[in-house]
């Protein structure tokens, strides 16, 4: 994979950076010390919680999570039991920005008071495609405006997944879900595209210092991505591309597979915004059809060829945009 990089045009610049962060060159440097452990009740495969375990490893020990209602909730948590070694806490789904906004300000006041003698921790809300791009977006909004040094990633599977796989903002075209079944009116199922999260919150919050991309199949670029954007001072945000073996239905061994997919076909795409400079992090050698990701998963083998081409040349032109110019290359 190889990188490529543009201008996007100017933001405002960085005001001050934390301490320098250690990058990871290979998984094998990576943290070992686990933060998020064994004791979920995610599905086997489940994309969501291994971007949260990449996460954790790492943000580190100085980390709070703010986790508003989502796979990643209702999941992980059950009478007295949870999954976190550092302190978490439960927010609704609407207010996962407001709520992570509320500790980033009381631990400075209380610093700033001297009441706290502690480093200032990572402060991280991780919150589904429902909890950041539909119902939460008002609070991330306003996160994102205010300027608080906080660190909000959405981790994205597509739909709302713990309440039976209804669509979302997120939802591919053509993709079925329990809201979205094909039939002979609305033979695609999914009519819309999905909105562009990162690209919203880039061009609307002149405070937000790094935006990034980032997949589970690709764990060092997203460690490191993670590392970089609680580095900088002031308000970060990061979507993850989490596959769902339930929601997408393929088999779950096949989550990091169809994640590499996704990068290989252009129908996700990894890169980061920083000081206004776009950089593309992982470009395949060589594209593959659309349609090659699109069969391999229950949701979408209701398409027809000629949905299949429309998706293609929704996917050609994200890339174009990106400056991304790889040809098609059947296997």
């Amino acid at each position: 994979m190889a990188e490529t990089t543009i201008r996007i045009g100017a933001q405002s610049p960085v005001e001050t950076q934390r301490d320098s962060v250690e990058t990871i060159k290979s998984l094998r440097d990576a943290p070992v010390t686990e933060y998020y452990v064994p004791g979920h009740r995610t599905c086997a495969g489940c994309g969501p919680a291994l971007a949260y375990r990449l996460t954790a490893l790492a943000s580190g020990k100085n980390t709070i999570f703010a986790g508003p209602t989502g796979c990643m909730y209702v999941a992980n948590t059950s009478y007295l039991c949870g999954p976190w070694a550092v302190p978490w806490i439960h927010t609704q789904i609407t207010n996962g920005g407001a709520v992570i906004s509320g500790i980033e300000a009381a631990y400075k006041s209380l610093i700033r008071k001297g009441k706290k003698k502690a480093a200032f921790p990572n402060v991280i809300a991780f919150a589904g495609d429902g909890g950041a791009a539909d119902i939460g977006l008002q609070a991330l909004s306003g996160c994102m405006y205010r300027g608080h040094d906080v660190l909000f990633i959405c981790y994205d599977n597509e739909s709302y997944a713990n309440t039976g796989i209804q669509t979302s903002p997120m939802t591919p075209y053509g993709a079925q879900t329990t809201f979205t079944p094909p039939g002979p009116v609305v033979p695609e199922a999914k009519k819309q595209f999905p909105k562009d999260l990162l690209k919203m919150i880039a061009a609307g919050h002149p405070a937000v210092k790094y935006l990034a991309t980032a997949s589970i199949a690709y764990p060092v670029d997203l460690m490191n991505k993670v590392r970089k954007a609680l580095s900088m001072q002031g308000p970060a945000f990061m979507h993850i591309h989490t596959p769902c073996p339930k929601g997408w239905s393929f088999e779950p061994w096949k989550t990091l597979e169809i994640g590499r997919m996704a990068v290989e076909t252009g129908m996700w795409t990894n890169y980061e915004i920083e000081e206004g400079l776009l950089k593309v992090t992982q470009v395949p050698a060589r594209r593959k059809p659309v349609g090659e990701y699109l069969k391999v998963q229950g949701r979408f083998n209701h398409m027809t060829p000629e949905m299949v081409q429309k998706m293609q040349a929704f996917v050609d032109a994200k890339l174009a945009e990106l400056q991304i110019e790889v040809p098609v290359v059947a296997s």
